[in-house]
């Protein structure tokens, strides 16, 4: 039989929690909270212990707000200073930041439900140039897609793949999430878009950053969003659908060059778009290949290819360019899976869309905080590069045994380790 000797209650095995909640405070992060969004009603816990504790919660393996009172309170409370809040009591801050729902009506006339939260969204923007993730005077790359978030609600209403959730319009910059904006789960993502593209490009706007290229799916293809896009944007690259007129044009191109795009054979080419605008300079760039398994003969145009096209306004870069730019649009698409498995997207804790949408966009600054996170440590331990996963993030270095001591009338994290947390810097 194995022998065991105990150590003390106030050994934990997640003392890299503490290096968090460090630079939580360091970087000015606690500080803008509470100075961006004011005091609450209740005095016991501000808004950046709310904030803190919510992060916590997933940078120690939980996944759902109920673990803080289930597993890892204690853990918590031993970081000196450190006040912890109960699950019910970071449900309420949440709601606290939450905002009515907006009414939204179709061409149609059928009216949905949108929820539009500037505030967080702001405070969201405030983070990423207070941790230099963005920079003020800058252009960026703006991505923009939708995401369907399902889910049994009270609210939650029937997607186009056949479950109940939501359908949030999300726009990121590189890895960064820059905005969210919540819709129900039945509205098309083509209602209301150019708003919602409106409010994300404003909110940059204000915060002295701006957008350089544009780039979104066939979902964003209509003229009022393309003039949004336009209007907020260099360049954009918008996936074009096909119509009779483009169709037609297409039947009539004769100068197709061919080009390897990774390690595939296309044809492609360049024609003028006039479908919307007759009195603008945008370009179709059209690209067709042979697929494996597309036999049928498409009768519009004598012949079994597939066609694809892309709406730009770049007119300096090649056909292949633009394709290649277009198709890198599919790692900001990667955001959506860690956000839905890692940072808590996949099981919303509210049964309405309003108090949900807090909980989005303060788990997306909790992803743009890991960004910060992983970027400082990923320069002292080897073994966590700056693309790991949280998971990775959790087993190599939350996880480790430590306990906080009082010894010359300051305060101790001994570790039981011999790898370099010593050499951590923040802020």
């Amino acid at each position: 039989m194995t022998k065991i000797l105990k150590a003390p209650q106030t050994v934990t095995s997640f003392a890299g929690i503490s290096f968090v909640n460090d630079a939580f405070a360091q970087c000015g992060l606690s500080k803008l909270i509470d100075e961006d969004l004011g005091n609450r009603k209740s005095v016991a816990y501000k808004y950046s212990d709310i904030f803190r504790s919510l992060f916590d919660i997933f940078f120690c393996g939980g996944d759902v707000i109920e673990d803080i009172q289930q597993h890892l309170r204690p853990t918590l409370e031993h970081i000196p200073g450190n006040k912890v809040p109960s699950s019910d009591t970071l449900l309420r801050g949440i709601k606290e930041l939450s905002l009515a729902n907006t009414k939204v009506e179709s061409s149609k006339g059928n009216v949905y439900n949108f929820n539009i939260n500037h505030k967080l969204n702001n405070l969201n923007i405030k983070s990423l140039l207070l941790t230099n993730q963005l920079k003020r005077g800058e252009y960026y790359d703006f991505d923009y897609d939708n995401q369907i978030i399902a889910c049994e609600k009270y609210d939650s209403k029937r997607t186009y793949k056949k479950n109940k959730g939501y359908c949030p319009g999300v726009a990121t910059i590189g890895d960064k999430i820059v905005y969210v904006e919540n819709r129900d789960g039945n509205a098309t993502v083509k209602i209301g878009q150019a708003q919602t593209l409106q409010n994300a490009y404003t909110i940059l706007k204000n915060n002295d950053i701006h957008v350089n290229r544009s780039r979104m799916d066939a979902g964003s293809y209509s003229k009022e969003i393309i003039e949004t896009v336009a209007k907020n944007s260099r360049l954009f690259y918008i996936r074009a659908n096909r119509c009779d007129d483009i169709t037609n044009q297409i039947r009539q191109i004769t100068n197709w060059k061919k080009e390897t795009i990774n390690f595939k054979e296309y044809e492609v080419a360049s024609i003028p778009f006039r479908q919307f605008f007759e009195d603008k300079n945008y370009r179709l760039v059209v690209m067709r290949t042979k697929e494996d398994n597309h036999d049928q003969m498409d009768i519009f145009t004598g012949d079994n290819l597939m066609y694809r096209c892309i709406l730009t306004n770049d007119q300096v870069s090649t056909e292949k360019e633009v394709i290649i730019y277009y198709n890198q649009r599919g790692a900001s698409e990667k955001t959506f899976d860690i956000q839905n498995n890692d940072f808590g997207w996949g099981r919303l804790p509210c049964s309405d869309m309003h108090y949900n949408t807090a909980y989005l966009i303060i788990t997306a600054m909790l992803k743009n905080f890991y960004n910060y996170i992983i970027q400082k440590v990923a320069t002292v331990f080897k073994d966590i590069p700056v693309t790991s996963r949280l998971k990775r993030f959790i087993f190599r270095f939350i996880c480790v045994s430590g306990k906080w001591i009082r010894t010359a009338r300051q305060n101790v994290l001994k570790l039981y380790t011999d790898r370099p947390y010593e050499l951590l810097e923040f802020g």
